[in-house]
């Protein structure tokens, strides 16, 4: 059973380009009066007595205690982070269910999403983390564009609509190859959205005109099985029904893949000393 998790608590809503710009100012802001705080005061102090005798041990005793103080409680505070990015078809309600999730709200009209980035943190077991949500278009004209954020995902919701049988074929003929292109390893959660719509009479009428029906929950349950998705979730934006268990499912997954990586990369690090002094000490013997 996934661990406890509260509501989401958003942050900021930002494209993506503001995003990444005050991502890296608030590294500035926060770097550099570390560093002036360190030096100026040290170089003071030490170089009007004598700069030959004491430049050398001065500067000795105000950079490492300095260092020490300032990093080691900084990487303390740091809340896990984690990226999920919302992937499929263009108009499948990937944006609405972003929107519902951080701000209990819900979109009445359709704008297409060009890259959207939303940051906040949720608590997981009594722990905080971070999670960045990456709202993504599903137009072929952003094909590209998209791909480039694959490879450093931690998690996909590969949503498709379960009154658009059309993207839901899409999920194995379209997204599963582009996903697993750029990053073979990450969870994807498969999600079917606008579950409310199954209950609306107009759009099951128009389904029928068309000659095709909706997205039964066996039928992709199937097909999660079938691509290895960690969780199928079907849910609604707009009543929010099952909403939050398809965004816990996939930090739940996430912590779990990163846990997991960690855990073969210490496996890998020991295996590597240990073959290093075994083929140390043959050479040794053989000479």
């Amino acid at each position: 059973m996934p661990p406890q998790m509260d509501y989401y608590c958003e942050e900021s809503r930002v494209p993506s380009s503001c995003g990444l710009i005050n991502q890296e100012a608030g590294l500035e802001r926060e770097s550099a009066p570390a560093l002036e705080r360190e030096s100026a005061p040290g170089l003071e102090r030490e170089s009007a007595p004598g700069l030959e005798r004491e430049s050398a041990p001065g500067l000795e005793r105000e950079s490492a205690p300095g260092l020490e103080r300032e990093s080691a409680p900084g990487l303390e505070r740091e809340p896990a982070a984690i990226s999920c990015m919302l992937v499929g078809d263009g108009a499948v309600g990937k944006t609405s269910m972003i929107v519902s999730y951080t701000s209990n709200g819900y979109p009445t009209e359709y704008k297409q999403t060009g890259f959207d980035v939303f940051s906040g943190q949720v608590q997981v077991g009594g722990a905080s983390v971070r999670i960045q949500l990456l709202d993504t278009a599903g137009q072929e004209v952003f094909d590209d564009f998209r791909s480039l954020s694959y490879s450093h995902t931690d998690v996909f919701l590969l949503c498709f609509s379960v009154v658009n049988p059309t993207s839901f074929h899409n999920v194995t003929h379209k997204w599963i190859p582009e996903i697993r292109a750029c990053n073979p390893s990450a969870p994807i959660i498969l999600v079917g959205t606008q579950s409310d719509l199954l209950l609306d009479v107009n759009v099951l009428i128009n389904l029928a005109r068309c000659g095709v029906k909706p997205v039964l929950t066996n039928r992709a349950r199937s097909v999660a099985v079938k691509i290895r998705a960690a969780d199928y979730v079907e849910c609604s934006s707009l009543t929010q029904k099952n909403l939050k268990e398809a965004f816990d499912a996939a930090i739940f997954a996430a912590i779990k893949h990163k846990a997991r990586k960690e855990k073969k990369r210490q496996l890998s690090d020991r295996r590597s000393k240990a073959f290093s002094k075994c083929s140390w000490k043959k050479l040794f013997c053989f000479i």
